[in-house]
């Protein structure tokens, strides 16, 4: 694949410090706009800039998060987000000033794709204050450190230092005594750093707040929801899905849990028992290698889409894979657009389980909605709102589910692993709902206190927990286990985002089971949109409503339970 060829920036271009890129910045900030047609060039050329500064800071950050050890990786992050972009600041804030200014822009507003767009760029201005910016980098330098913090964190296990994802493998195995003992270990490793993580937290959530009382806002949960571009939903349609989760999907939870706990003989989840198989089964192992997951997945994409698999054997051929986890690699999974080369990145730490399985197609469907909106127009329209992202990657766990035959020979592995999937799709909804509600309220009482933190979050636990797992003895452990969530820390209120979405991608999947070529094609369609659509329009592209009202959630969680019914049947 081709990086676009550049009209506006030097192809040699070097970026080590903010005068590296100055003359271009002079250039949009000088420029006269005469007419509509020279205010979409400078669009254009403002959005090649864009793009050339953000895949650059991505790659650094895409090293960084690769090897959280290498002191060279870390530094070059750093001086991007403390030395180039506050200085990035000010200008971005007059370069938006002048495109609002200009008479022109109401000749672009009547196309959709640009007034979404100029939508957000007002939503900037009004955020916009010059004493935020050092807060803005003081904030994207520490949130690093949850990354470093928990990529540091391993076991000893029969006389090997394992990372946490390969320590939770064994809460998949059969031996009690074994899982046990490995919970024990991975609970004690990750209690030794609540202190630090909780200093963390103080420290975020006080100079966050501090961002958003500069810009006006009471608490930093507005702030954000505007800086989000969160125009077709609020902070009210949030608490009515906690609301609707409550009522509707904890009780399905519930009632798998049960299921499982008859099966298993008990009345009580330990904390080690809730990962392993019910009926005795060792865990499922779809594969043995990254490479041997790169493979299946695009054997699986080539069945759903020859196009989808392309993608995947491009980014193969670009080297823009890091699957396997490995000391000192930043945790979790993610797939990184490229806005300018195209080929987007995927990073995640695959130990051979069925969940690394769904990880590597989730960021698959991600990395599905980078290509097919490579060629828009501009940077702006590719840059979509997770709420439209994130429908990409889930609806892609579930569509291709009817192929994962390329990673399980044994019906009954295949089985399961639908199964488990399904269960998945149900029992993660609860947690999102926990953790959204736990950031609202954070926020929103920012002078908390940890012991009251902790009290609320304990709620939170009563409110949307099952109330069959036996915490006795690990207390701590539950009372701390938000510190795992690295969204709270990374990237604040970017999580319902998931909820909004499995919703939609259960939505596609229903729609899948009576015509599945029809629904791969909405599918598509939806995701080459981009963000030059609203929300609704977009998930409606994708045959599917935008929309978590209790009845609808209803409606769609007794569709998930009667599949996973066949499943049993």
């Amino acid at each position: 694949m081709k990086k676009y060829r550049r009209t506006f920036v030097d192809d040699q271009l070097v970026i080590d410090s903010y005068e590296s890129v100055e003359k271009y910045l002079t250039n949009l900030k000088e420029r006269n706009l005469e007419s509509t047609t020279a205010l979409k060039q400078w669009l254009k050329d403002k959005s090649e800039l864009e793009a050339v500064l953000e895949e650059d800071m991505a790659w650094r950050y895409i090293r960084m998060s690769i090897d959280t050890g290498n002191e060279a990786h870390q530094k070059a992050y750093t001086f991007f987000v403390t030395e180039i972009q506050p200085k990035l600041a000010p200008i971005d804030d007059a370069l938006n000033k002048k495109l609002i200014a200009c008479p022109f822009v109401s000749d672009l507003e009547k196309d959709e794709a640009f007034a979404i767009h100029i939508r957000s760029v007002k939503s900037q201005l009004e955020l916009y204050r010059e004493e935020n910016i050092s807060v803005q980098a003081f904030l994207a330098e520490k949130t690093q450190e949850f990354g470093a913090v928990s990529g540091a964190q391993s076991i000893e296990h029969e006389g090997e230092t394992i990372t946490m994802q390969k320590a939770g493998l064994f809460l998949k195995e059969q031996d009690e005594s074994l899982r046990k003992k490995v919970f024990e270990k991975m609970a004690d490793r990750r209690c030794a750093d609540i202190s630090t993580l909780n200093e963390l937290f103080n420290t975020l959530i006080q100079k966050r707040t501090v961002l958003a009382k500069n810009a006006g806002f009471e608490n930093y949960r507005d702030y954000k929801f505007k800086q989000m571009g969160r125009f077709d939903y609020t902070k009210e349609s949030c608490f009515e899905f906690h609301e609707a989760v409550e009522q509707h999907i904890v009780p399905l939870v519930k009632k798998i849990q049960e299921q499982k706990l008859n099966t298993m003989g008990k009345t009580m989840f330990s904390p080690w028992d809730t990962a392993v198989n019910a009926e005795g089964k060792a865990p499922l192992k779809p594969f043995q290698s990254g490479q041997e997951m790169l493979s299946g997945t695009i054997a699986v994409f080539e069945k759903i889409n020859p196009e989808f698999a392309g993608f995947l054997k491009t980014m193969e051929e670009m080297k823009h894979l890091d699957l396997e986890s490995k000391p000192g690699k930043a945790p979790g999974g993610y797939n990184y657009p490229l806005y300018e080369t195209g080929a987007p990145f995927i990073f995640m730490n695959a130990v051979g389980s069925q969940g690394d399985l769904s990880t590597m197609i989730h960021e698959g469907g991600h990395a599905i909605h980078s290509f097919l909106t490579h060629n828009l127009e501009l940077t702006a329209f590719k840059s979509f709102p997770s709420e439209i992202a994130e429908l990409a990657s889930m609806s892609m766990e579930l569509l291709s589910m009817d192929y994962w035959n390329e990673f399980y020979d044994d019906a009954d592995d295949l089985q399961r692993a639908k199964k488990e999937q399904l269960q998945g799709t149900i029992t993660i909804l609860p947690w999102i709902a926990q953790i959204d509600a736990f950031q609202h309220w954070v926020y929103e009482n920012h002078e908390h206190t940890e012991e009251e933190r902790t009290a609320y979050w304990m709620d939170l636990n009563q409110r949307f927990g099952t109330g069959l797992v036996d915490w006795s003895g690990y207390e701590k452990t539950l009372a701390s286990s938000w510190q795992r969530q690295m969204h709270l820390f990374e990237v604040p209120f970017y999580y319902i985002e998931y909820g909004i979405a499995q919703l939609g991608a259960i939505g596609v999947w229903k729609n899948s089971r009576s015509d599945y070529k029809q629904s791969v094609e909405d599918y598509r369609t939806a995701l080459s949109l981009g963000y030059t659509k609203s929300m609704p329009k977009v998930y409606a592209e994708a045959g599917v409503d935008f929309k978590f009202t209790g009845d609808h959630i209803c409606m769609l969680a007794d569709f998930v339970a009667s599949e996973l019914e066949k499943l049993d049947a």
